[in-house]
């Protein structure tokens, strides 16, 4: 029973100075999880690498990785199951934290690669930019030159459009005009018929006066000569 016991205390010995190593590296690379990411946007949107921390990270995690099986071996040969079942938790949420870092480093790991593949797309499309840029600017030219032609059918349409209205409105002017024309022909035409009847009504009326006049002397005559007669 004793030497049970005894074998029992040093492996929960042991088991809790592992944890405490672990602990402690955990901590470690979480800090340097932490600093990478930082390291990651302190250049703004390029962001820097260093292979060297990252490669550490890797092993640091690894090395967690071990331990967890280690203790949970350790954890394992506890007589006590309540011992059992506590370390049990303990090295689960050491595992937990292990793999949450490694979930950290692969995301970074992916960015990374990402933005290592966009720098190389842009290169590239820089490249052909600079080896394209005659043919580029023929493209343009010949853009603007299509665009010119567009503009000056457009302004040859609108001229023509104003010109076809200014026809229409002299076209409505001289027939206008030939209306007024023609009334003004009319009215004079009717001035110079009223006017003839106007030297008609004249004359007709001097020759009244003239018979008037005339039938009053021949009066008179006839009367002065009867008059001499009865005397």
């Amino acid at each position: 029973m004793e030497a049970a016991a005894g074998e029992g205390g040093g492996g929960n010995g042991t088991l809790s100075e592992l944890y405490q190593n672990t602990k402690k590296v955990v901590i470690r690379t979480r800090d340097a999880v932490e600093r990478l990411e930082r390291l990651e946007y302190s250049s703004g949107s390029i962001g820097m690498d260093s292979p060297e921390l990252s490669f550490s990270i890797t092993k640091d995690i690894t090395h967690i990785q071990s331990l967890c099986v280690e203790m949970d071996r350790l954890c394992r040969s506890l007589p006590s199951k309540s011992h059992r079942d506590l370390w049990k938790r303990k090295v689960e949420q050491v595992a937990e934290e292990a793999e949450s870092l490694k979930q950290s480093l692969d995301k970074y790991s992916l960015r990374n690669q990402k933005r290592m593949m966009e720098a190389k797309e842009r290169a590239e499309l820089l490249g052909r930019a600079n080896g394209d840029s005659h043919v580029l600017r023929i493209f343009d030219e010949e853009a603007q030159a299509k665009q010119s032609a567009r503009n000056s059918a457009r302004m040859l349409e609108e001229a023509s459009s104003t010109g076809e209205a200014i026809l229409s409105a002299m076209s409505g002017s001289r027939e206008r005009l030939k209306k007024a024309h023609r009334k003004a022909l009319d009215v004079l035409n009717t001035v110079g018929l009223s006017n003839s009847v106007l030297r008609l009504i004249e004359r007709r009326h001097r020759v009244d006066n003239w018979i008037k006049y005339a039938g009053m002397i021949s009066t008179l005559i006839i009367v002065f000569i009867m008059w001499r007669w009865t005397r």
